[in-house]
């Protein structure tokens, strides 16, 4: 591990939507049939934090990242957390350490510290809890938790959804089709026709200093989250999902954040078909004249917009609509060109891969 360290010393604020067509983005296994999350009162699909963060733990394990929060559910992860923590730690030795002399005692404990987070990106990140099953000392040496620096609140869609009965009977007939003694019947399999799906999130300076958040790391999640939804939405309830926008604010001052940048996002009701009627992105448009209009009255505080946008998702502001460049000009004009980046996800990522060296 490096003797010194590039923490992150800038607040960032994130807005991210994906959409989901024929789909099922977050289902409730309390349902009894693990239906879609649906907010009763207006009908808004739920997507849980936990859920997005176990697509960018997953995208993180398959770039080759070490990840210590792993899904368990996955064929191979069959280890657990105290024999991960051992595997973490095997190149600190406890035996080189004086551990009865304070500061031998110490440097164990900063090494042991460092050790772990350096090999476990994804607490760097999100944190974890630190209860494990094992006798080794490492433990001894660990606090009982991290919190994450990264966090986002549960997502929602950005209108009432409708959720597609039609799979049940569809399923069942292609099930008996294939095996007829399958009881077809039983299958339950429900999805939502289309959601445009909006999620918040913080990176907080102060947090990234109990994890060893780098800057680094935050350009790493500038294409994760991307490359996340593109690649692990891939099981048969998931297939239908797609990144539309990407947008985190980098703050200048320290602990300043104008929060619920999310919400300033709205659908452009003249530009979008009703919300029964939507069916995929083409169907509607993104206003993001009161998204512009506050990061312009913020502009001062504001170090840098790192954003990205699918090709095909419209926005409109002011008397313009269009494709991304609506919203990458809009940007530029309020806080000038040299402020404002535009992603290329899959240019990028490569730097972000784990050094083989």
């Amino acid at each position: 591990m490096a003797d010194t360290i590039d923490i992150v010393e800038n607040r960032s604020e994130i807005v991210f939507l994906y959409d989901a067509v024929d789909a099922n983005p977050n289902g409730n296994p309390l349902s009894g049939a693990n239906r879609p999350r649906i907010d009763p009162q207006t009908q808004q699909a739920i997507v849980t934090d936990v859920r997005l963060k176990r697509y960018l733990r997953d995208q993180l394990e398959d770039d080759g990242h070490g990840v210590y929060i792993r899904n368990v559910q996955e064929e191979g992860n069959q280890f657990t957390r105290g024999q991960l923590l051992e595997d973490r730690l095997k190149d600190v030795e406890p035996d080189d350490y004086e551990l009865d002399d304070g500061e031998e005692a110490d440097q164990f404990r900063e090494d042991v510290f460092g050790e772990f987070l350096d090999k476990s990106v994804d607490v760097r990140y999100f944190g974890a809890t630190m209860s494990v099953d094992t006798d080794e000392i490492y433990a001894e040496h660990l606090p009982d938790h991290f919190t994450g620096p990264v966090q986002f609140s549960p997502g929602k869609t950005m209108h009432a959804v409708n959720e597609n009965e039609e799979y049940d009977s569809l399923t069942s007939v292609i099930a008996t089709q294939e095996d007829k003694q399958q009881g077809g019947f039983d299958l339950d399999d429900h999805r939502i026709q289309y959601g445009l799906i909006r999620f918040h999130g913080l990176v907080d300076e102060h947090g990234a200093e109990d994890t060893n958040l780098t800057s680094d790391d935050i350009d790493r999640l500038d294409t994760l989250c991307w490359r996340a939804i593109k690649n692990q939405t891939i099981s048969r309830s998931k297939v239908g999902q797609e990144p539309r926008l990407y947008c985190r604010v980098e703050y200048a001052d320290e602990s300043f954040h104008l929060g619920g940048l999310d919400k300033d996002l709205e659908l452009d009701e003249e530009r979008s078909k009703p919300d029964e009627k939507l069916r995929n992105v083409r169907d509607l448009a993104v206003e993001a004249d009161a998204f512009v209009g506050r990061l312009e009255g913020a502009s001062d505080q504001i170090e840098r917009v790192r954003v990205v946008a699918s090709d095909v998702l419209t926005f409109s502001y002011e008397d313009e609509h269009g494709g991304p460049d609506v919203l990458y000009d809009a940007l530029e004009d309020a806080l000038g060109a040299d402020a404002v980046e535009v992603v290329d996800v899959y240019e990028e990522h490569t730097a972000t891969m784990p050094d083989d060296t």
